[in-house]
């Protein structure tokens, strides 16, 4: 059985069986919980489902949030890409941007999502796989079986860093997506096991550092935004580990260095809507315009 302690074990498992990653997870996975793998795979289908609704959701052009402060980036982005031929970033990539868009507003306004590996950061993961799936024509198994490379990746981050904003700020709720996200992509473009761990290494090292400041205290401003950032960064650091870019800071330390990092941090800019884009005026104001004076 795996402890998924440390991202090397995955990597060492899965090359010693000569198997992919979400291969040897899956069947981890299915002897653990004790039901067939087939069950297992089922479930996880379930949940790429779920990301595709959550996409079209989002993508409504009258999508809006419960507060009002957001809504409509998913939408708008799309027909962006649609009469701009995808503007600087391509057309692949802008669509790629208004899925993340899309799930995060969806979120937002109290849609369904897959916490991936938080709501917070629900739109890194699907806007990487839906768009392979919809726009690269990738088949819907492989994709299914990537979540579960993700999945094993997000598991031993949460256990030896964190995945929550409150505790480790954005870097462990973007970060950790993005890097789970790359590593599904090295997997899903043929990338060995190694090159899964140099991309969630390298989509880490990224973001170190990066402070949770919603606005209002809601995940809206800037966190939809930065579901954007953390989605260019997983398409970025996979394409650096399968041209062969090592990391040179291993997976694991990386991720010990994230721990730090939010340990480090002090505890307006964890989730606390006190520091950063919160306490600016507008940040100020736009609180009081959802939630009026304090008294």
């Amino acid at each position: 059985m795996l402890k998924y302690e440390s991202i090397d074990e995955l990597v060492r498992a899965a090359e010693t069986r000569g198997v992919r990653i979400s291969e040897l997870v899956l069947a981890d996975q299915a002897e653990a919980m004790e039901v067939t793998e087939m069950e297992l795979y089922e479930k996880m289908e379930i949940d790429f489902s779920v990301m595709v609704s959550a996409v079209e959701a989002g993508q409504k052009k009258n999508q809006k949030s419960m507060s009002g402060l957001t809504g409509g980036e998913g939408y708008k982005m799309k027909k962006y890409a649609e009469q701009r031929d995808g503007g600087l970033c391509g057309p692949f990539m802008a669509r790629a941007i208004s899925r993340a868009l899309a799930v995060a507003g969806c979120n937002a306004s109290m849609g369904r999502i897959v916490a991936a590996p938080t709501a917070g950061s629900c739109g890194i993961l699907p806007g990487c796989l839906v768009s392979l799936w919809e726009d690269q024509g990738f088949n819907q198994k492989d994709i299914v079986m990537s979540m579960f490379t993700a999945g094993a990746f997000g598991m031993v981050i949460a256990k030896r860093a964190s995945i929550s904003g409150a505790q480790g700020g954005c870097q462990a709720e973007c970060g950790s997506a993005s890097a789970m996200a790359a590593a599904a992509l090295v997997e899903l473009m043929g990338g060995t096991p190694r090159q899964c761990a140099d991309a969630c290494a390298i989509a880490i090292a990224n973001q170190l550092g990066l402070v949770c400041d919603p606005v209002a205290g809601l995940v809206e401003i800037p966190c939809i935004k930065r579901n954007v950032s953390g989605l260019v960064i997983a398409f970025s650091s996979a394409d650096l580990a399968l041209a062969g870019i090592e990391a040179k800071i291993p997976a694991d330390e990386c991720l010990d260095a994230m721990r730090s990092v939010g340990d480090a941090l002090p505890g307006a800019l964890k989730e606390t809507a006190k520091g950063g884009l919160a306490d600016t005026p507008t940040g100020q104001r736009l609180q009081k315009q959802v939630f009026g004076e304090k008294k």
